[in-house]
This record gives structure tokens, sequence and C-alpha cells, in this order.
């Protein structure tokens, strides 16, 4: 029956990809693979791999990019930014047209590709549903590390896999690809009219990395003379916005440069006769419950779950550590509620695609008091989240960005027959709130949990083991009053419920 089927080969670069370079993409692994030395080595190579390629070496060029980009680097940690960081500047990239016609019939589906096939395959087998992905072989020596060199003989490789003639060749004529002349019908850029709007491939929603901007050589320039900068203005905003009081936040906000945007009236304050609220938040970044404390112009304490015992030290706002026993959880929660506010994120984790993960029916077992807020950001540069490197980074990267922007919107406070006090169930109560959350933001609702993200982009469950406190705890706890509130998140963490 495979033998039946037709096939259809297209190149990545230029065709599928609209951006003929491949250039960015192995930035990309030299950042996230390697670190900022990397990156800033392959960058300054970058006119030498323009100077070959204009008199006609490109393909030494290639040689030269590959080599820069990969050389010492552990295979597996190649495998992981291929994973977790790069579907999503493949996809932002992606020529609709041409993807209507490569996903088109019944067709076995081949990737033609300059890049090593390990930074292709994922996406192009999850994503654009190839079947197979002809690329260049990375060497690894005994240890798993690459080389940096990279094996010949791709023309044999892709007859080698593709049994028959192609029916559909999908390349550009003036690169000459190599393809093109065993294939039947042959089309190149620009595809006009394939575009199907009810027919799209399959969406990115975890992922992973620092960058937020695609590093082509001039993106990735202004990043470098942007970075040391950077630094010194997230040390600037973080000591003024938060060894002030919360309630000259609003004075000093255009002074730091980013923008904060409210929308929705915030309940008042609980009074002595009735206990707090539940601020349901939404989770994007670790900024989350303290944006809100801003917002409020008071102290939330937020619900939190692995981080470490000195990010809830230096924490400018008081923390609530979940155990992970429901019924422990749940009396640590409602003794906050009685004291006043608390705010907690369900979804567990931060997502930064426009999705919600499932949310957690928890919190709606212990208030009738239910307030949702809709929270969202956008960055420039950095990404403030992160699943696989250091989390004590995610606010510095924050406010690295040029003008980092907050929004918040709060939602109108739960009518009691929405509530479990009507006899709905918890889980009810949980996906209404994840529904009404989602339609403020544009967002789509999704079963994935927090497990699901950590699968796919560290390789494990997010799950942390739960320490008793230890001597340094106790001391940096009597330090606490000497200590200004810094807002360091120096583990794993996140918010949860």
């Amino acid at each position: 029956m495979e033998e039946e089927l037709s096939w259809v080969v297209s190149e990545l670069e230029g065709t599928l990809l609209k951006d003929p370079s491949v250039f960015a993409y192995l930035m990309l692994i030299a950042f996230e693979a390697s670190g900022l030395i990397r990156f800033a080595l392959l960058l300054s190579s970058w006119p030498f791999i323009r100077l070959l390629h204009a008199i006609g070496r490109s393909d030494g060029g290639l040689r030269l990019a590959v080599f820069v980009a990969t050389a010492g680097i552990r295979f597996s940690e190649i495998e992981a930014v291929a994973r977790a960081v790069l579907p999503k500047f493949y996809l932002d990239d992606l020529d609709m047209a041409a993807w209507g016609l490569f996903s088109g019939g019944q067709r076995r589906r081949v990737v033609v590709t300059r890049l090593p096939t390990v930074m292709v395959e994922r996406f192009a087998k999850e994503h654009l549903m190839a079947d197979e992905v002809v690329g260049t072989e990375l060497r690894v020596n005994r240890f798993g590390f690459v080389t940096g060199k990279f094996d010949d003989g791709d023309d044999r490789r892709f007859h080698r896999r593709v049994s028959r003639q192609p029916c559909l060749g999908m390349g550009r004529n003036l690169c000459g690809s190599s393809f093109l002349p065993f294939c039947k019908e042959k089309c190149s850029p620009p595809f006009i009219g394939n575009e199907n709007p009810d027919h799209r491939p399959a969406p990115v929603i975890f992922h992973d990395g620092r960058l937020a901007k695609r590093p082509t050589p001039a993106a990735a320039l202004l990043i470098l003379l942007w970075i040391p900068i950077g630094v010194v203005l997230a040390v600037v905003r973080m000591t003024l916005g938060l060894t002030l009081p919360l309630w000259t936040f609003r004075r000093i906000r255009p002074l730091l440069g980013g923008e904060l945007v409210v929308k929705g009236t915030p309940p008042p304050p609980p009074s002595g006769t009735h206990s707090g609220v539940l601020f349901v938040c939404t989770h994007r970044t670790l900024l989350d419950p303290v944006v809100l404390s801003f917002v409020l112009s008071r102290r939330i304490p937020a619900v939190t779950y692995s981080i470490s015992r000195i990010s809830e030290i230096l924490s400018p706002i008081p923390t609530v550590r979940l155990t992970r026993i429901r019924s422990v959880d749940a009396e640590r929660i409602r003794r906050e509620l009685e004291k006043g506010d608390v705010a907690v994120c369900p979804e567990g984790t931060t997502c930064r695609e426009p999705f919600l993960l499932r949310f957690s029916a928890l919190f709606a077992e212990l208030t009738d008091q239910i307030v949702p807020v809709a929270m969202n950001y956008r960055v420039g540069f950095f990404h403030a989240t992160t699943a696989r490197g250091w989390k004590a980074m995610d606010p510095i990267f924050f406010f690295m960005n040029p003008r980092p922007v907050y929004e918040v919107t709060f939602l109108n406070q739960l009518p009691a027959d929405a509530t479990c006090a009507a006899g709905r169930t918890p889980h009810d109560v949980a996906n209404y709130v994840q529904r009404i959350l989602a339609a403020a933001l544009g967002f789509e609702c999704t079963n994935f949990t927090r497990k699901d993200k950590y699968s796919v982009l560290a390789g494990n469950d997010g799950s942390v083991s739960l320490n008793s406190s230890s001597a340094m705890d106790h001391l940096l706890r009597a330090l606490r009053n000497f200590w200004p509130p810094v807002l360091f998140y120096t583990a794993k963490g996140s918010c949860t419920l």
C-alpha cells in the first residue's frame, strides 16, 4: 500500500520557510545550547560566511557556520534545543501557501534541508506531517560531543529514502535544488492560492529558550549590544520598583520604562468581618502575583509550589507553600483566606503561547468569593520563563527588555450560581473559570498540564522533592529583616494550585 502512494518533496529553507537563510537557526543553537560567547563568536563569523557565499562557496559557508555553532556541544543538548526551542521559530516563518500545497492529498511527504537533520526532524514530522527528512548528519564522537563536521551524500540519502519518482518537487530553481530533476512536476516560490485557513499545521503550545526574536544577523547584533544596557536597566528597575512601598509604584512606573495596562475594576480590600477574595490568575510568568500586588497596592499572598526557601525569603510578597497533599494544601489556603485575599494560578506552570492549560479544581472547593484575573505580558528581546534553564534569571530577563508590558484584566466576581455553593462540581467551576479567562484574552483552552509541558521541554514531569528546612533556611529567615525585598526567584518554581 505504501508503494502506491505518490511522493511530494519540498525544500525547507526558502520554500516551506520564507527565509532561505539557515543562519538564524544556527544562532539559536549557539545561544541556547552553549551560551553568549558562542553566540557572539558565530555572529562574528557571519562576514566570512557571506564572503564564501558571494564567491560561490556557499557549501563552505554552511560548513563554517555549523562548525562554530555545534563543535564541542553534546549531541543530546542539540536535540533538546531542537525539541524545545526551534519549532516555534520555524512555525513563525512558515509559508502557509507552500504548506497548503505540501500537505494536500494522500501523499508521502519528504522535507529536504541544508541544516543537520536533528535540527529539523521533530518539527517536520510533528507539525508539517512529513514522513521523511533528508539533511546532513552531524558527526559525534564516542563521548557524545559533536565534532562540528557533517557527512556528505545528501543525493544518495534522498534516493535511498524515496523509492519512487516523486510526483511533485517544491524548491528554488535559482539554487539548483538537487532533487528537482528527479520529480515529475516542479514548482517554485512564490506559491499563490494554496492557503487553506481551515487546514493549518499543528500549533506549538510549549516552547522554551530565552530569545523572543529570531536572531538574524541584524537582530543578533542588536541583542548583543543591548545586553550590557539591559542588565543595568534591570537592576535599576528592580531596585526602584521593589525597595519602595507598593503605593509609590504608580508614580515611579514612568521612570522604569515599562508599561502596565489595567482593565476592569479590582475588588476593594476585605473588611474585618469578611474573608478574603481568591484571585484566580492565568499564569504567564513568575511575576504574576507580584504584578497583581502592585496593581492592588497591597501585598497579596501567593500560593506556590517548587520554589526554593531562598525565593520565599527574598520574595516581596508572602508565599504559601504547597505540599501536593490535597487536604493539607486546602487547609493552608483556607487559613490564609481567613486573614485576607490570596492569589492562585491553577494552571500550575507558565505557558507562553495563547493557550490556557488545564485548571486544577482545588481552588473551587475553598471559597465562593472567586475573582478571575487575566494576566498577560509582552516582551521585545527576552522571555521571562524557562523550563530547562536557570529560573533565578527569569525576573532579570523580563526587566532587561527595553519596554516590557504587563496586562492585568479583572473580571467580575463569580456569581453564586456559578460556584460550588449552587451545587456545581469543583471541576465544572474550574472549567468555567478557564473558559471565561481564555475568552477575555482571546486564548484557547487545552487539557495539557504541568507534566505535559515539562515532558515536552525538559524530559521530566516537573516534580520536585519537598525537603525539610535546613539550618541555612533558618539563618536566612533570621536575616530577612536586614535584606531589601528584591525580586529574585532563585530556583525552579511557579505559582500553582
